[in-house]
C-alpha cells in the first residue's frame, strides 16, 4: 500500500500565494461589510451606512485651515476627493486586516468588528441623528464582514511551518490549502455582496425617486412681486467675462453634504419656534407656495471665497419674505424689543447656520426661496425650500435643505461654522474680480478690454478702478444693475504695449468704502486684497 502525499513544489506554491489570498480575503469582507451595512441603510434611513457616516464625521472634525486647503485644491470636487481617499483607505486597511487574519484569525476578526463600532458611533453621532437605530448599518455590516473573514482565512494554505506531508491530493487540497471551498465561498461572497449592495441602494433610492417625482410635478406660481426686467446693458459684451446671470448648473455649491438631500417636497414640513415667538408655525410646502412669492435679483458668495476665487454667482430667485413669516409668529427684531438676536436655521442634514434677526427683519429681501431662475431650486442648491439673506456669506445665511427655525441668542448658541472658529456674524466684503484677460495671456498689443465682476451685496458698488503696473488708478466703465443686492460688470479699454504687465483692480462700494489692498485669508469672515493679473501682450 502506497501513500500518496502532496509534492513538495504544489506546497511551496500554495504556501506562497498565502499572503495574497490573504489580503484577498480582507478586501471581500471589507466589501461584504460595506454591502450589507448599504442594505441595512436602505431598511433603516438611507445615509446612515459607515462610509456616509464616517465621510460626514471626518468633514465635521476637520479643522476649518484644512477644509479651506480643501476647497482651495479641489474646488466643487473636494467631496468627490474625500470618497476616492476613504476607499483607497478602506481598501489598504481592509487588505491589512485579511494579512493579520492569516496570521491571527480572532485579531483580524476583532479588527472588522472595531470598525464597526466606529461606523457606528459616527452614524449616531452625526448631527441629523435621532436614533440608536442609525448604528444598525454598520454594526450589522461589521458582523458580515467578520463572518467571512472567519470563514475564508480557515481556508488559507497552511503557513509555512506546517511542512509535513499532506493527507494526499485529492485536487482539493493542496499543501494544507481547500483551495475548492476557498474558491467557492469566495465566489459566492462576491455575488452575494453585491446583490446586497445593489438592493441597498434600490430601497435607498426610492425616497430618491419620491422626491424627484415631487420636484418634476411642482409648478412654481407667478410672483406676487416680480422683479423688474434686467437693466439694459447688465450683461456687458465683453467674451470672458462672467455671465450675469448665473446657469443653475454653474451656480457654485460649497456645502459639508457628502450626498446630496433628496427630500420629498409632499412631505416636507417646516418648524419656526423659540424664544419671542407668539405660536410656533409649521408649515408645508403647499403653504409656502399659497403665500405672495416675490422674485428677486441676489448675488450669493461664499466665505471659501479667496480673492479673484469663482465662488459667487448671480440667480434670480422666488421665494416668501421671511420676515412676514417671522413676524406672524411674533417675531420682533432686537432693535424693537425682541428677545432673539440669532436665528438658527437647521437642514435636513444636520447642519445649523445662525442669522442676524436684525438682518433678516431689517427690510431687506431676505426669503425661504423654492425657485432659482425660473424652476424650482435644484437639489444641490436645496430643493425644496432653503434660506436667502443678501449682503451675507452663505455660512451664516443660506442654509440650505431647511427643516427647521428656531430663534435664539447668539451668547446661547453657536452654530456649526461658528464652533469651527469662524465668525458668528459675516456681511460680504466689498470684492472685484478681473476675468478677462486671464492670468498669462498674451493678447495682441493696441486696446485690450479688461473686464470682471464687483460686489458688495446690500451695499451696492459706486466705483470700480484698475492699474496697470504701478500707474495711476483710472476708472473703469460700469454696467447697469438691478439693486445693490447684484454684483456689476465692468469693463476698461486698455492700450496695451508689449511686454509683461500687471493688471490690477479695486472697488468701492456705495457706502463709499473702497475695498482694502490688505490681504487676509478666508477663515474668520472672508478673504480680502485687490486681485491681480500678469498679461504678457505680443
Amino acid at each position: 500500500m502506497t501513500t500518496s502525499t502532496t509534492p513538495p513544489q504544489r506546497r511551496w506554491r500554495a504556501r506562497s500565494l498565502r499572503p495574497l489570498l490573504a489580503a484577498l480575503s480582507g478586501l471581500l469582507s471589507g466589501y461584504a461589510a460595506l454591502a450589507v451595512a448599504e442594505l441595512v441603510a436602505g431598511l433603516v434611513r438611507p445615509g446612515t451606512g459607515p462610509v456616509t457616516a464616517v465621510g460626514g464625521a471626518a468633514i465635521d472634525r476637520t479643522p476649518a485651515p484644512v477644509k479651506d486647503w480643501a476647497i482651495r485644491t479641489f474646488g466643487e470636487n473636494d467631496k468627490l476627493a474625500l470618497l476616492w481617499g476613504m476607499a483607497v483607505v478602506i481598501a489598504v486597511l481592509a487588505a491589512a486586516l485579511g494579512l493579520l487574519a492569516g496570521r491571527h484569525r480572532p485579531a483580524g476578526v476583532a479588527g472588522i468588528l472595531l470598525f464597526g463600532l466606529v461606523g457606528a458611533l459616527a452614524a449616531t453621532g452625526r448631527p441629523d441623528s435621532d436614533s440608536l437605530a442609525d448604528a444598525l448599518p454598520s454594526l450589522a455590516g461589521a458582523v458580515a464582514g467578520a463572518a467571512l473573514l472567519h470563514l475564508l482565512s480557515g481556508r488559507l494554505p497552511a503557513p509555512r511551518r506546517a511542512d509535513a506531508p499532506g493527507a494526499g491530493d485529492t485536487g482539493d487540497q493542496d499543501g494544507g490549502w481547500d483551495r475548492r471551498g476557498f474558491l467557492v465561498a469566495a465566489s459566492a461572497a462576491a455575488a452575494a455582496s453585491t446583490g446586497a449592495g445593489v438592493a441597498g441602494r434600490l430601497l435607498g433610492g426610492q425616497q430618491a425617486e419620491d422626491a424627484v417625482a415631487s420636484r418634476a410635478a411642482v409648478s412654481l406660481p407667478a410672483p406676487g412681486a416680480p422683479a423688474d426686467p434686467l437693466p439694459r446693458g447688465a450683461q456687458l459684451r465683453v467674451p470672458g467675462v462672467s455671465p450675469f446671470t448665473t446657469p443653475n448648473k454653474d451656480f457654485y455649491r460649497v456645502d459639508t453634504a457628502l450626498v446630496v438631500p433628496k427630500v420629498d417636497a409632499g412631505a416636507w414640513r417646516l418648524k419656526i419656534r423659540g424664544e419671542g415667538l407668539r405660536k410656533p408655525l409649521t408649515l408645508s410646502f403647499q403653504d409656502l407656495l399659497k403665500r405672495e412669492l416675490i422674485e428677486r435679483d441676489i448675488t450669493l458668495t461664499c466665505v471659501s471665497n479667496e480673492v479673484g476665487g469663482p465662488y459667487a454667482g448671480h440667480a434670480r430667485w422666488i421665494g416668501v419674505r421671511l420676515a412676514d413669516l417671522l413676524g406672524e409668529a411674533g417675531v420682533r427684531p432686537p432693535s424693537k424689543g425682541g428677545r432673539a438676536d440669532q436665528l438658527v436655521s437647521r437642514s435636513v442634514d444636520g447642519m445649523t447656520i445662525g442669522t442676524p434677526v436684525e438682518d433678516v427683519m431689517d427690510g431687506r429681501d431676505a426669503m425661504l426661496a423654492v425657485g432659482m431662475n425660473g424652476e424650482p431650486l435644484p437639489f444641490v442648491h436645496g430643493f425644496p425650500v432653503r434660506m436667502v439673506v443678501p449682503g451675507l456669506y452663505g455660512y451664516v445665511s443660506a442654509c440650505k435643505w431647511i427643516q427647521d427655525i428656531e430663534l435664539t441668542t447668539f451668547d446661547a448658541y453657536d452654530a456649526y461654522w461658528v464652533k469651527r472658529e469662524w465668525a458668528a456674524k459675516a456681511p460680504i466684503k466689498t470684492q472685484s474680480r478681473i476675468d478677462t484677460p486671464k492670468p498669462f495671456a498674451r493678447p495682441a498689443a493696441g486696446t485690450v478690454m479688461v473686464a470682471g465682476v464687483a460686489w458688495a451685496q446690500h451695499r451696492g458698488i459706486e466705483r470700480v478702478e484698475v492699474r496697470v503696473d504701478d500707474g495711476p488708478w483710472q476708472r473703469a466703465d460700469l454696467a447697469p444693475v438691478p439693486s445693490t443686492d447684484t454684483w456689476r460688470q465692468w469693463s476698461f479699454p486698455w492700450q496695451a504695449t508689449p511686454g509683461s504687465h500687471t493688471l490690477t483692480v479695486r472697488a468701492t462700494d456705495g457706502t463709499g468704502e473702497t475695498q482694502t489692498e490688505k490681504r487676509t485669508r478666508t477663515i474668520p469672515d472672508g478673504a480680502s486684497g485687490w486681485h491681480s493679473v500678469v498679461v504678457m501682450p505680443e
